[in-house]
């Protein structure tokens, strides 16, 4: 018997984002002088202009948290194309303060490139709108849901328009600077959304945000706004959100499900001390992980994980690599999780019932085998799949 798991159809296009008021001022012929905006107004810019680079898409969804549409963009690698059938893991790029935009060709060329020399497994690369200073979280006022958006709209609409492993095993969630902020804690808070993430130089780290470090890139009157529009000038809630408190929070739980985790900063970066700071409090915390400080690297994206040399691409293929706990997917009396996602931590009956059902159902997530059982999906479900599973499962891992 075999059950094939058909692609979802393309998505259709997106709208084309709205010009600028200011664009539209100009084109009607009104002057504009000194015009005063609201920081929450100026940072909320949902939708950004797309960014053309090859094979990547620009999209838009609906966002009820948003109250508007928001635009992403993603990368799909050629062999999407050329296996329809197949499922892809999919990651998360997070961009650092700043601009929601400036970094997406580069780095759609990096993993392009990283791809087609198999440096890198082939993978989808959504490039996540987490607003320019927009710190990853839910701000404070409500303004700018950025982490309900991206973890309980944006990864749903990706994994319902494309051909994603939509379970945890299938995702990781990577960032440098804000961006490395952001993977932390969105990882932290979302055990069972990421399977591992990538803390690239990140910041803010310190426990007092505008306290930042005497060369910090972000003026202090740009940290007062993003302190008083994420964290209503809080400092209490500001520490709330910080990885550091996040951390302990979860430290039972990430110990427990131990995602694969990396925190690398240069050695020249103004960020090197807070981020030493953090990887001895994972180290106290037993959480594990890698650490490394890059001699003579500043705070730069593609030099960082240049100087990481063999490792940078070893690490994506140990986030995609089958886990010992792959079989662990359901509670007590068949209380179903999705795969991958830290169960209960037994291995029982319920697990198989919930597996069978999956495969009987045609869930996309009972695909956990190719051809002769290779751990790779391929988009149907045969015996293969079943093989698979129940190694995993009576192999005691």
């Amino acid at each position: 018997m075999v059950l094939t798991l058909f692609p979802t159809p393309a998505p259709a296009p997106a709208l084309a984002p709205p010009p600028s008021i200011l664009a539209l001022a100009l084109a009607a012929g009104v002057g504009v002088g000194v015009v005063v905006v609201s920081p929450s107004a100026v940072l909320a810019q949902w939708v950004t202009p797309q960014v053309v680079a090859p094979r990547l898409q620009y999209g838009t969804f609906a966002s009820v948290a948003a109250g508007t549409n928001v635009s992403y963009h993603i990368y799909t690698p050629p062999a999407y194309d050329a296996q329809p059938l197949r499922r892809w893991p999919v990651l998360y790029w997070l961009h650092g303060s700043g601009s929601a935009t400036a970094g997406i060709a580069p780095m759609t060329s990096w993993f392009a490139n990283a791809m087609s020399q198999g440096l890198m497994p082939p993978m989808l690369v959504v490039f996540a709108n987490g607003l320019p200073y927009g710190m990853y979280c839910d701000a404070a006022d409500g303004s700018q849901p950025v982490e309900t958006v991206i973890v309980s709209e944006l990864v749903p609409h990706i994994d319902a328009t494309f051909r994603t492993i939509p379970a945890r095993n299938g995702r990781i969630v990577e960032g440098f600077s804000m961006g490395g902020y952001g993977a932390a804690r969105l990882a932290m808070r979302h055990g069972r959304t990421f399977n591992a993430f990538s803390i690239l130089a990140a910041g803010p780290m310190q426990l007092d945000f505008p306290n930042a470090p005497p060369d910090a890139a972000i003026p202090l009157a740009r940290r007062e706004l993003i302190f008083a529009d994420v964290w209503n000038s809080d400092p209490a809630l500001m520490l709330a959100a910080n990885p550091w408190t996040l951390a302990g929070m979860h430290a039972t739980t990430l110990t427990r499900t131990d995602p694969l985790i990396r925190l690398h900063i240069g050695s020249a970066d103004s960020t090197l001390a807070p981020n030493l700071d953090f990887h001895e409090r994972l180290t106290n915390l037993n959480i594990a992980h890698t650490f490394r400080v890059l001699p003579g690297v500043g705070h730069s994206t593609i030099p960082l994980l240049t100087a990481l040399g063999p490792s940078n691409w070893a690490f994506y293929h140990a986030a995609l690599a089958p886990r010992c706990d792959a079989a662990d997917i359901a509670g007590p009396n068949q209380s179903t999780l999705p795969l991958h996602a830290p169960g209960d931590g037994l291995y029982t009956a319920d697990d198989i019932i919930v597996y069978l059902n999956w495969f009987f159902t045609a869930a996309p997530a009972a695909d956990v085998a190719g051809p002769n059982q290779s751990t790779t999906p391929d988009g149907q479900l045969t015996a293969d799949d079943i093989i698979v599973f129940l190694g995993r499962f009576f192999g005691g891992c």
